[in-house]
């Protein structure tokens, strides 16, 4: 299938469910990438102590949670933004603990064994629920993205996988980009986590486009909106699947300059 026919995930959506249970669910093929990966690296990144503050923004892929964990011990309030309703009901539905809601309990265990916490389990849970206080609806292509809404600058940004998944070319991950960075208050943190030199991700019969980049692509564009990198972590794909074919994954965090 060419890449020109492959589905855009703010266009075209797909099963927020069926998502998870492909890359996140418990034992799933790729788990060290899409799960351990992550909240290896936030855990790094928070744990050194100076990204902290008021308001996290989240923008990140389908319905997951599991990348906050972390954040959560350092933030008091995070603002959760989705380009699709059908992700916003998948995580609303985690969140106030419904019935048939997505089961992270293999992530939280996870993330204790890694932080060396274990014992703190259901009190994670817990904290990730009360911080996430707000899930609004995103228009990439409004002025304002969340509009009615006016956000507060935040004191850091997460953009997991999102970036990839809604770039059709550079000159659009470049424009993302710039919009999204505008969230951030002066010297405020921005965290990506991105698939490296992959073209596609499947979620049920559907492919969907990925944006092929690389590390030095991702540089530039950061130094390009004035962000200086405190850290850089690149991981070389362990799985083997055929839902997906990037190459690598990386986590890039940088601060603003003022």
């Amino acid at each position: 299938m060419a890449s020109s026919t492959h589905k855009l995930y703010h266009v075209h959506g797909f099963d927020s469910r069926q998502f998870l249970e492909h890359y996140l669910a418990e034992n799933n093929e790729i788990q060290d990438d899409s799960l351990k990966f992550p909240i290896e690296n936030l855990t790094r990144v928070f744990t050194k102590g100076h990204i902290n503050g008021n308001v996290l923004i989240d923008l990140s892929i389908g319905s997951m949670v599991h990348h906050l964990y972390s954040a959560c011990e350092f933030f008091k309030h995070i603002i959760v933004l989705k380009v699709s309703d059908r992700c916003i009901m998948e995580l609303k539905r985690w969140l106030d603990t419904r019935t048939g809601a997505f089961d992270w309990g293999h992530a939280i265990k996870l993330h204790g064994e890694i932080e060396e916490k274990s014992h703190q389990l259901e009190e994670k849970e817990g904290k990730v629920r009360s911080a996430v206080q707000h899930v609004v609806r995103c228009h990439l292509d409004k002025e304002n993205m969340t509009h009615p809404i006016v956000l507060p600058p935040a004191d850091c940004i997460i953009i997991a996988w999102l970036l990839g998944a809604i770039s059709k070319d550079q000159d659009d991950y470049i424009r993302y980009f710039g919009k999204f960075s505008k969230l951030l208050k002066p010297g405020g943190y921005l965290i990506i986590i991105e698939d490296l030199e992959g073209t596609f991700y499947t979620v049920g019969k559907d492919r969907h486009h990925y944006f092929k980049q690389d590390e030095d692509f991702i540089r530039k564009v950061l130094a390009g909106e004035g962000f200086v990198i405190d850290y850089c972590n690149v991981k070389e794909r362990t799985a083997v699947s055929d839902l997906l074919d990037f190459k690598a994954s990386i986590c890039i965090a940088a601060h603003k300059g003022k």
